[in-house]
C-alpha cells in the first residue's frame, strides 16, 4: 500500500492493525523527519485564558506535535498568541507562524491536521462539527456543548467522520483520578450506595453600561448563534491595556447564560465524567434528575450560584451535587468511601479552590482502600499527568484509536451537567429517556434541550449542512 501524505499514512495503519496496539507509533528515526507520520500540525482557536495557559503550552509539551497557526476574533489576543508560539518554537519573529480572525480559513487549510477549540462555549459544537467534516482531528476544551442538542450534532460528527477527538477532562490523566475510578470498579468500597459532587458557584456581577465595541474585536462574530445583545466588556472579556494580564483574567462570558451555563458546566463537566468513568456510565445517563438553584439577578452576571441537584441512574444510584460539599467526587459504599479532588492545585491562577484546609487529593474513610495499584486498567497507557493531557491527543491520532475522552464520553457527561441546570430551572421531578435523548412527556422541558440558533451560525444549522444523514 502507498501512502501519499501524514494522514493516509496514519489511516492506512490503523486499518492494518494499528488500532489493536495503543500507541502503535514508529519512530521518527525510522523514516527521517520527512515521514508522514512524524509531526501532527495543530491549529489553535481561540488565543485567551484557556488557550494561553493550558492548551498551547500542553501541545508544545506534547512530542510529535507542532502548533502550526493560531485563530482568534480579538486581533490584540492573536498577535499576542503569536509571538507566544513563535518563541517558544524558535521561529524568529511572531510573522512566522500562520494566524486567522476567522476559524474557517483555518479549516480550509491542507496542512494543519487537527485542531484545539478553546473559545467561548457558545463556539465549542459549531467549530467541532465543522472541523470534522473538514477532515481535522479534534481537541475541544469542556463542556462540549451550549446545549444537549448541539452536543448530540458534533458526537454525531465525530462518529460519522471517524476523526479523532479528546475532551479538555485533564483529570483524567491525573493518576490519583484514575486510582479513584479503578478502585471504585474493582469494588474496594463494595456496592455504591450514594455519590457526592462538591462544585463551586459563580459570584453576581457585572457592569450592565453599554461601550463601544473595541477595534480590535469583530464582536457580532463572537456572539455567534446567541442573540444579539450590545457590547460591554463584563460580557465578553477583559480588554486592560496590560494584554498579559487581559489574556490571562477571567472573563465575564463565563457568568452570563447567554454563553453558558456557569459552574455546573464548568466544573462539573470534570466531576460529573469522573463519576461517569467510576461508574461505568460513559454511554448513558441520568433517569430522574430534582433540584434547586438560586439564579444572581440585579448585574449582569445570571448564571446559578447556590444550587442542590441529584441525578438518579438506571442502577438506582443517587448522585448529589451540591455547592456545600467539598470541591471533588465522593464515592460512598458498604464498605466505606473515597474521594478524590484536586486538593490545593490550580490548573490555572483564577481556578477556585475550596475555603479552608486544602483538600486532601486522593483519600478514604481507611487507607487500605486506596493503597497500592488498582488490580483493574481502565484505559491502557493512560498518561498519568495531567500536564501531558495533550499528549493523548496526538498518541491517538496517531495509532488510530480512541482517546480517554472520546466525543459519545464528552456528550454524556456534559449533558448530566446540563440537565442538572434544567433541574435547577425548572425545581421539579424530571424523568429523562437517555436513549432517546428527551424527557418522557415533559413539553416544557423538552424546549429547553435546544436555543435558538441566531443565522447563520450554530451547531444544529452547520451538522444539517454537511452530514450525509441530516
Amino acid at each position: 500500500m502507498m501512502y501519499g501524505t501524514r494522514r493516509d499514512f496514519l489511516r492506512g495503519a490503523a486499518s492494518a492493525g494499528a488500532a489493536f496496539a495503543f500507541p502503535a507509533i514508529v519512530p521518527a528515526r525510522v523514516f527521517g523527519a520527512a515521514a508522514p507520520s512524524n509531526t501532527i500540525n495543530v491549529a489553535q482557536i481561540g488565543c485567551g485564558r484557556i488557550g494561553l495557559t493550558m492548551d498551547v503550552p500542553g501541545f508544545l509539551r506534547a512530542s510529535c506535535a507542532r502548533v502550526a497557526a493560531v485563530c482568534d476574533l480579538d486581533s490584540r489576543r492573536l498577535a499576542f498568541m503569536r509571538s507566544f508560539v513563535a518563541k517558544r518554537q524558535g521561529g524568529k519573529s511572531a510573522g512566522s507562524v500562520p494566524a486567522a480572525r476567522d476559524y474557517r480559513e483555518i479549516l480550509a487549510r491542507k496542512d494543519i491536521d487537527a485542531v484545539s477549540i478553546s473559545t467561548p462555549d457558545h463556539w465549542h459544537a459549531q467549530i467541532a462539527v465543522e472541523a470534522a467534516f473538514a477532515g481535522k482531528d479534534v481537541y475541544m476544551q469542556k463542556p462540549a456543548s451550549l446545549t444537549i442538542r448541539e452536543g448530540r450534532c458534533f458526537a454525531d460528527a465525530i462518529a460519522e467522520t471517524g476523526r479523532t477527538f479528546l475532551l479538555g477532562s485533564q483529570q483524567r490523566s491525573w493518576g490519583h483520578f484514575q486510582d479513584a475510578c479503578a478502585f471504585v470498579r474493582e469494588g474496594r468500597i463494595g456496592k455504591v450506595l450514594r455519590i457526592e459532587v462538591g462544585l463551586p458557584g459563580d459570584p453576581a456581577g457585572g457592569s450592565t453600561k453599554k461601550m463601544p465595541v473595541p477595534a480590535n474585536l469583530d464582536y457580532g462574530f463572537w456572539l455567534g448563534s446567541t442573540p444579539e445583545v450590545y457590547y460591554t466588556e463584563d460580557r465578553v472579556h477583559s480588554q486592560n491595556a496590560n494584554i498579559s494580564k487581559a489574556v490571562n483574567s477571567r472573563p465575564g462570558w463565563l457568568r452570563c447564560e447567554q454563553f453558558g451555563a456557569g459552574m455546573i458546566t464548568g466544573w462539573g463537566s470534570h466531576h460529573l465524567d469522573i463519576v461517569h468513568w467510576a461508574m461505568g456510565w460513559e454511554k448513558i445517563g441520568p433517569k430522574y434528575i430534582e433540584g434547586k438553584g438560586r439564579f444572581h439577578t440585579g448585574g449582569l452576571w445570571d448564571v446559578h450560584g447556590e444550587y442542590d441537584i441529584t441525578l438518579v441512574y438506571p442502577d438506582g444510584t443517587p448522585v448529589r451535587v451540591w455547592d456545600k460539599f467539598p470541591n471533588g467526587v465522593r464515592f460512598i459504599g458498604e464498605k466505606g468511601w473515597i474521594f478524590a479532588s484536586r486538593g490545593s492545585a490550580k490548573v490555572s491562577k483564577s481556578d477556585p479552590v475550596a475555603a479552608g484546609k486544602p483538600l486532601k487529593a486522593l483519600d478514604a474513610s481507611d487507607p487500605k482502600l486506596v493503597a497500592g495499584t488498582p488490580s483493574i486498567v481502565l484505559y491502557r497507557n493512560a498518561i498519568r499527568d495531567q500536564n501531558r493531557h495533550h499528549q493523548n491527543f496526538i498518541d491517538s491520532i496517531k495509532a488510530g484509536v480512541p482517546s480517554i475522552v472520546p466525543a459519545e464520553t464528552a456528550h454524556r457527561s456534559c449533558s448530566a451537567c446540563l440537565l442538572s441546570w434544567i433541574g435547577m430551572k425548572l425545581g421539579r421531578r424530571l424523568e429523562w429517556d437517555w436513549k432517546a435523548e428527551r424527557f418522557v412527556a415533559d413539553p416544557e422541558a423538552d424546549a429547553m434541550l435546544e436555543r435558538t440558533e441566531r443565522a447563520p451560525y450554530g451547531a444544529k444549522r452547520a451538522y444539517e449542512r454537511l452530514s450525509r444523514k441530516a
